[in-house]
């Protein structure tokens, strides 16, 4: 389970050439203490990450105001992270297929995790995890993490499907939704390691060249059932409330967002299991604001805010 929660998928960063075009890590220069807050905080989060509930409040508490921009994929918050000399955004909640490349292009920069308190208090997992922690120096503090769901609903789709099998039916042509991201690979490598075994697949996210073929097989045969490939989590949302998806992969936060909306959906881990994905939050190599950085990472990591992050995430 460790080795999915590396993100929304890390076969990404395994199809890369380490080292092209890349620099190098940035070397450790940690502060010895959080000074005073510079009033502004620039941020690039997935939708659901910096919510009004707990970002106004650290305002009104350390007086760093957050500007927040969300992004639709893991190469959007890349891209951002190095827009401009890499110096227009101080942090960002960066998924297991982002953050290698972060740290290996020296975008990001190493984090002293003795200066966020309930740093002790993380699940040993998720202290060091390997997609935001290279030689033992912190390039990420771990923040959100979860599984890659069935998402269906439940007023046009009566008997709850409990495969993934769902997503590959003739019978919901034109009515499925699936994120626009290389994580489909490793969920079509799931379900092949399960229905398909002579296939050989025991990682999805470590796969051989006759594998590979046979995921991407099986995703061109799903793309005309597909209605859209979606990149904000908003995207599905609309789909599904418009009624032009009834089923798809999504993410807890889409089913609790759905929900609240009066929308009938409901959501299962399916029998093969699940690929997952864990952020961490990165602060930028050219962070112009490194202490409201540091007041915000151990302030969304405390009891009460994590709560409200989980609740409201899923």
């Amino acid at each position: 389970m460790m080795k999915r929660f590396a993100g929304r998928t890390t076969i990404l960063v395994s199809l890369i050439a380490p080292g092209a075009g890349w620099a190098a890590p940035v070397p450790p220069a940690y502060p010895a203490a959080i000074g005073p807050g510079e009033g502004t905080l620039n941020v690039v989060a997935w939708e659901g990450y910096a919510q009004d509930d707990w970002i106004k409040p650290f305002e009104a508490e350390t007086g760093c105001q957050v500007n927040r921009k969300y992004a639709g994929s893991s190469d959007e918050m890349v891209a951002l992270m190095r827009q401009g000399g890499g110096g227009e955004y101080d942090l960002v909640s960066a998924s297991g297929d982002a953050t290698l490349r972060l740290i290996y292009g020296g975008d990001v920069q190493p984090i002293a995790v003795d200066l966020v308190p309930s740093y002790k208090d993380f699940v040993a997992d998720l202290q060091s995890p390997p997609h935001n922690t290279v030689g033992g120096v912190h390039y990420g503090l771990s923040y959100e993490w979860g599984p890659n769901v069935l998402l269906w609903n439940s007023a046009k789709i009566k008997d709850a499907p409990t495969s993934w099998s769902a997503l590959y039916d003739p019978r919901y042509k034109g009515l499925v939704t699936v994120p626009d991201n290389p994580i489909q690979i490793a969920d079509a490598a799931l379900y092949l390691s399960k229905t398909k075994p002579a296939l050989g697949i025991t990682d999805p996210y470590e796969l051989t060249p006759a594998q590979l073929d046979a995921a991407a097989d099986l995703l061109t045969q799903q793309r005309v059932l597909v209605k859209k490939y979606w990149s904000l989590a908003s995207d599905e949302v609309e789909l599904f409330k418009n009624g032009d998806a009834t089923i798809g992969a999504a993410w807890p936060y889409t089913t609790n967002t759905l929900k609240e909306a009066g929308t009938p959906v409901a959501d299962t881990v399916p029998v093969e299991g699940a690929t997952g994905w864990a952020d961490s939050w990165m602060l930028s190599a050219k962070t112009r604001h490194p202490n409201c950085a540091y007041k915000f990472m151990s302030y969304v990591s405390t009891p009460k805010v994590q709560a409200a992050q989980a609740i409201s995430f899923g």
